[in-house]
């Protein structure tokens, strides 16, 4: 096993970090109690995580300016010191979207998360403290070059949060409803209570909204949470892990943290039963593993 992963390996098993990171979700939860800005920094308007994008700004500045210093051109140092000044106003949007995010992780999720967080505070306090200190006359650089190796650390834990671990990621990402038209139930057993069903090992959503039998995704695309199990508030459907808020009729993100929609299936009504299907355009959903060894359906082999 490689150093880095033996690394990543220990900081999701490390339990000592749990008492801090109750304490700073105790602290954050409070910071970010109001819904309306959790929706804001969750990115529930760009369709993906608000974060990942907003810590361009600060990391883009932050670096630049030490790329300038490493020139060597005294010239440039003024427009050094700017940037850095930039970047530290820009970071604390992307910080509040970030632990916004954290809050509904857990367990190992949790803890990389937290030492990603402790990566980038040091990062933009070795930069400020490099600010200060261009302010006062001095080169600022050997902070400089501290801050940047923090924010490389953190940056490369971030990826492995998302790209490892899966946060922020639509957790039916890799889910395939059935393409041709499948029997669920009988049309009489669904009313305007919230029932799940299994289709092809795919948990789905059933219920009525005027009158009509409609059907998405019951894993939320959040961070998985069983639909059914939530409350319905008229038309929509509560998450009950996070309270993020979907049109049950087209599986739209009312209210976040969630950022992407439920998957919608096609409903019919044939001799008194439900039958259930969904279209499939994206390549990933669409490549399930053979049951045979070593052989997929489609795509590259």
């Amino acid at each position: 096993m490689r150093v880095s992963e033996r690394v990543l390996e220990r900081v999701e098993q490390e339990r000592g970090l749990d008492p801090v990171a109750g304490r700073a979700a105790a602290l954050w939860s409070a910071a970010l109690r109001s819904e309306r800005l959790r929706d804001l920094l969750s990115g529930r308007q760009l369709g993906h995580p608000l974060h990942p994008a907003a810590v361009l700004v600060p990391a883009g500045t932050l670096l630049s300016a030490t790329v300038l210093d490493l020139t060597g051109d005294p010239g440039l140092r003024p427009a050094a010191r700017r940037l850095i000044g930039f970047g530290l106003l820009s970071a604390a949007p992307a910080a509040a979207a970030g632990w916004s995010d954290w809050l509904d992780t857990e367990g190992a999720e949790r803890r990389v998360g937290l030492v990603h967080a402790a990566s980038n505070i040091v990062g933009i306090a070795s930069y400020a403290t490099s600010w200060w200190q261009r302010r006062h006359g001095a080169s600022g650089l050997v902070a400089g070059l501290a801050g940047a190796t923090a924010l490389g650390v953190g940056g490369w834990l971030g990826g492995h949060l998302a790209h490892a671990l899966g946060v922020g990621v639509d957790t039916t990402a890799f889910q395939r409803g059935p393409t041709d038209w499948t029997d669920v139930l009988a049309a009489s057993e669904v009313t305007t209570a919230l029932r799940q069903v299994d289709v092809d090992g795919v948990s789905v959503l059933l219920t009525r909204v005027d009158g009509q039998i409609v059907a998405i995704g019951n894993r939320c695309t959040h961070r998985g949470g069983p639909l059914a199990d939530g409350e319905r508030d008229g038309d929509c459907v509560v998450c009950p892990w996070h309270a993020s808020r979907f049109a049950l009729a087209s599986g739209e993100v009312v209210r976040g943290p969630a950022t992407r929609p439920q998957p919608v299936y096609e409903v019919r009504e044939n001799a008194g039963r439900v039958e259930l299907r969904r279209s499939e355009v994206r390549a990933l959903r669409a490549n399930p593993v053979d049951p045979a060894p070593d052989r997929v359906l489609t795509g590259r082999r």
